[in-house]
């Protein structure tokens, strides 16, 4: 009872907080007039009011200046074609500094029949879109393979995009083997120190471009790209934080869209404007989705080899146990401890329940003989994701500065998510929901960042697609942005995992039919085909 009393009380705060803030002035000067690049400010309402302001059609990108730029398509291989291209660094300044995107595209196999381009991101944010196109280009649909040039840009500071930097590998490895799986006293000062130190890489690594990769500008770069690929209007299919990247979109330019499916989706108002709203549904989503793991294991001890009957118990005392004698490497560094077992399984509940007696699997094997995947160290791949992954979002969410309000919910995080959260909150800057205190403490301007509507008034049918188990985009926000669009319609997904598409032939086939042939699902449409545990 004293945890859901707080979490009304706290629900309460956060719901007014950015509220207050946003009535103040949230621009820091130096006292001469001039912006400093790396200054916090919150500019996003006025620049989209002045661009919308242009013309009843605004120019590609909605800025007038923009030079749209040429595409020219090299091979990359495997049939695949590999382009780069120009855009403006800062949308205020059109004829400014640019910064070149890389695009990969797989043309339509029936170019007789082609549609145009379907543009594609798979979310992250960090992630590359070269690396779905090229999956797409196998593995999706055939009506979506023939009648579309599969094409996805890595967004600014992304993959192939001028990426941003941060810390590297060795100093993000060791800002993990500071901290726990379990509370312990000091957990706060050391998350605000760890997320400090990660801070000032990033501003030491890429302060140039900090300042420029929200997602109002990515939205920008892609109506400008749309010009360049001779498109008159957008085909597109967001996954996870693609689904941000397209409600953004559909709100700059909703007159530009021909289709847009929307799969994993966020909130797009509590994630930029209620931010602590928006990470407390995904800490109770992922440990909701352990629950059920671990339900499972217990239910089906022929399947699961972990937890002697009490998985939960176990998962709990192997966190205990590596926080007391972490894994070290030849050198005694600590290498895996709590806290990135914590973090390694995050992702892996996204892959949903034919996966999860691998799971068990390793988790009985860094039960008992302390090796394993589970137990590997945070690679060079890991850190510079997940730097990119919170310098976006911290870009992206106006995050109160009251360090006081950041203690109140981290607590409240660890207390409802008792298995994950306290590793993700008061861990350094992690995965989505992990960010908090760095974005509390985020040194760069938020030039780039979008802040509403949300409606998209004036768009043409939208699909938004939503998993009831999925631990990454909470279902109740795929819901949620439904809602709020003007124009949208749901499919539901019932099974685990991240995304319709990936579990569900179902959903595949209904987004497939969407985007080639504009056909909805029917209103209330449930997908109901998840798979099950596999056993190999």
């Amino acid at each position: 009872m004293k945890t859901w009393s707080l979490l009304s009380r706290v629900l309460g705060a956060a719901v007014a907080a950015p509220f207050l803030v946003s009535c103040s002035s949230n621009t820091e000067s130096s006292g001469d007039g001039a912006q400093d690049p790396m200054t916090l400010s919150s500019e996003s309402d006025a620049l989209s009011g002045d661009f919308d302001a242009l013309s009843h059609e605004p120019p590609p990108g909605g800025v007038r200046g923009v030079k749209v730029p040429t595409l020219e398509w090299s091979d990359c291989g495997g049939g695949y074609q590999c382009a780069k291209a120009d855009v403006p660094l800062d949308y205020r300044e059109p004829r400014g500094r640019t910064i070149s995107l890389a695009l990969t595209r797989k043309p339509a196999t029936d170019p007789a029949r082609r549609i145009g381009s379907l543009w594609v991101n798979p979310g992250g944010p960090g992630g590359s879109a070269g690396g779905l196109v090229r999956r797409l280009g196998q593995s999706a649909p055939a009506p979506m393979r023939e009648r579309f040039d599969i094409i996805g840009f890595d967004p600014r500071g992304v993959g192939a995009s001028v990426p941003l930097a941060c810390q590297n590998q060795r100093e993000y490895s060791d800002a993990w083997a500071q901290a726990t799986a379990r509370p312990e006293r000091g957990q706060f000062d050391r998350a605000l120190q760890l997320a400090k130190e990660f801070n000032d890489a990033c501003v030491r690594e890429s302060a140039d471009r900090l300042p420029y990769v929200g997602t109002q500008y990515t939205a920008r770069d892609m109506d400008v790209l749309r010009e360049a690929a001779g498109d008159k209007k957008l085909n597109y299919f967001g996954i996870s934080f693609g689904t941000f990247i397209g409600t953004v979109y559909a709100n700059l330019f909703p007159k530009r869209i021909r289709v847009l499916a929307l799969d994993g989706a966020y909130d797009p108002e509590t994630y930029a404007n209620r931010p602590y709203e928006y990470d407390l549904g995904q800490y109770v989503a992922v440990d909701a989705a352990l629950k059920r793991f671990f339900d499972w294991c217990k239910d089906t001890p022929e399947s699961c080899s972990f937890g002697n009957g009490n998985p939960a118990k176990a998962f709990l005392d192997l966190q205990a146990s590596l926080d007391a004698n972490p894994i070290r490497n030849a050198e005694g560094r600590v290498i895996a401890n709590g806290a990135t077992l914590v973090l390694q399984i995050v992702f892996d509940l996204n892959r949903a329940r034919p996966f999860w007696p691998t799971l068990a699997k390793d988790l009985a094997q860094a039960q008992t003989t302390r090796d394993g995947r589970l137990l590997a160290e945070v690679s060079a791949g890991t850190a510079s994701f997940l730097g990119m992954n919170t310098a976006i979002e911290c870009a992206d969410r106006d995050f109160p500065r009251d360090k006081s309000l950041l203690r109140t919910f981290l607590r409240l995080e660890s207390a409802v998510a008792p298995y994950a959260g306290p590793a993700i909150a008061f861990g350094p800057p992690g995965y989505d929901h992990g960010h908090a205190p760095a974005c509390v403490q985020w040194p760069a301007a938020r030039r780039s960042r979008y802040a509403g509507p949300w409606d998209a008034a004036g768009s043409p049918p939208i699909l938004v697609v939503g998993t009831t188990g999925d631990p990454d985009t909470p279902y109740p926000d795929a819901v949620s942005l439904a809602r709020k669009l003007d124009n949208a319609r749901l499919l539901t997904f019932k099974g685990e995992g991240h995304t319709g598409y990936s579990g569900s032939a179902c959903a595949r086939a209904a987004i497939s039919d969407y985007l080639v042939d504009r056909v909805l699902p029917a209103r209330g449409a449930v997908c109901d085909d998840a798979l099950p545990p596999t056993t190999n």
